[in-house]
Formats: C-alpha cells, structure tokens, sequence
C-alpha cells in the first residue's frame, strides 16, 4: 500500500517540488529484517565513523548519569536514559550519511563525513532536534512531576528509593504510572521521526513534511512500526546497562539500519 503525503506550501506559497507528494509504504517484518541485515553490512564495511559517534554518544550518556547520581536524583536516572535513547535518531545523523555515501560511492574519510550534511538539510534537521529534544524535556519533566506526586520533592537514599519502588504498593503504582505515560510519549516522539532524520538529510524538504511522512509511514503499518520502536529501544536500553558502552555498537548499527528502512518505507524519488 502507497499513500502519498499532503502537500506542504513554502513560505513563498508555492510547494517544494520533492515534498509535493511524498509517498510511504507499507512496511513488513520482512523489510525490518533486511534494514538490520544492510544495516550490520554497512556498519562491518564502514565501523570507525559509527564508532566514534556510538562512543561520544556513551560519554554524554555518563555525564548525564554521573550529574544524576551526584545530585542524589536517581529517581531521575531511569527516565534520563529511557529519554537518552528518544534522542538517538538526531545522534544518528551522522550514520545515516554515511549510508547514503555508500550508496553513491562518495568518500567515506572521517573528514569528509565530519560536517557533511548537506545545506539545504541542516535547518531542518536543526528544527527537528529541536522537536526532539522537547518531547524529551517533556518526558524527564513529567518523571520529576509523577515523583514528586507520590513520593514528595526529598532527596532520599539510593537505598529508600529502592526499596520504596519494588516493595510498596504506591512504588509498584508509580512504576505502572509512570511507564503508562512514558510510553505514550515516546510513541508520539517516535511517530513523528521514524523516518523524518534520513528524509531531511536526504531530500530537500522542511522538517513538518518529514514529521507527516513519519506519521503516515507508521499509521500504514502500525503494528510493525510500533513493533520496530520497542525493538530498538529494547536494544538501546540493554546498551545503557553496561554503563552506556554498548551503545559503541549499537547506536551505529540501528543508525545504518534505520537508513536503509527509511529507503524500504520511503521510495526514491
């Protein structure tokens, strides 16, 4: 199934050529498959740029749990890198480049790739971090919010946190609560850029037509999209737990990955 997206105009009131009618697919389990079998080719044929940015990516995700930790805030912790992950895709620029050089046979050096997106994609890409970075807000707000309402503003003990969240019925209410809301705002968050990050970059479109694209690609298979989603939060979540250093490996496969399902959800043009 093919739905083609509506028309955006420009500030000048006539539309962007390439965003006039951007089509979406229907995905299928099959075309994840294949986005994580290109996706691992594409990291083993081209592994020092996806590795320094996983690894830079680590290091900001300690810094933020260290700042936590040291602030007594560890109640913060969990939302901090669940709303970590929300932010990949932007990190993921970068990987997604890379691909793109790959299909085109450009050069693939450090140097080149560094500051290599292209000029027409770097407002957009910078107004749709912007999106991202606020859903992201909005969710470690909401954490502090649904703490507070429980649990008071006291800082307490790593072990009263502990004890109160998997040992009380309120504790065991607010994780319900609290993973309720979160998921709810991490699907908005996803649905808007699932495919919006390799779209900027690729084409030559503003960031709310990329956002529509990314909603209509998950409202033509939702099952499967959702389906993609907890997959690759599941996997971000498990990179975080030895001390974010999987994420060395994993933020770059899922960024190749992510690009070659944006080309199997998105036909070119």
């Amino acid at each position: 199934m093919t739905i083609v997206a509506d028309t955006v105009p420009s500030s000048t009131g006539t539309p962007h050529s390439p965003a006039a009618a951007i089509e979406v697919r229907e995905l299928t389990v099959d075309d994840l498959s294949a986005a994580l079998a290109d996706g691992l080719r594409d990291f083993r044929a081209a592994p020092t740029f996806g590795l320094l940015v996983g690894l830079v990516y680590a290091i900001g995700g300690l810094v933020v749990f260290s700042a936590a930790m040291s602030f007594d805030m560890i109640f913060l912790v969990y939302p901090l890198a669940a709303g970590f992950a929300l932010i990949a895709p932007f990190a993921a620029v970068g990987i997604y480049e890379t691909s793109r050089r790959m299909e085109t046979g450009e050069s693939l050096r450090i140097g080149d790739l560094i500051g290599s997106v292209p000029p027409h994609a770097r407002r957009e890409l910078g107004y749709m971090a912007l999106v991202t970075l606020f859903g992201m807000i909005v969710w470690v707000y909401a954490a502090g919010f649904s703490w507070a309402l429980f649990f008071g503003v006291r800082p307490l003990p790593t072990e009263d946190v502990l004890n109160m969240l998997f040992s009380t019925p309120r504790g065991v209410f607010f994780l319900v609560t609290g993973n309720l809301l979160g998921a709810v705002l991490a699907t908005a968050i996803f649905s808007v850029s699932i495919v919006a990050y390799p779209l900027l970059l690729d084409r030559d479109v503003d960031f709310v037509t990329a956002m529509i694209a990314s909603i209509r690609t998950v409202l033509a298979a939702p099952q499967v999209t959702i389906g993609w989603g907890i997959f690759v939060a599941t996997m971000l979540l498990i990179a975080i737990v030895p001390m974010f250093l999987g994420l060395v490996v994993v933020l770059p496969w899922l960024g190749h990955a992510t690009w070659h399902l944006y080309r199997r959800a998105v036909p070119r043009a």
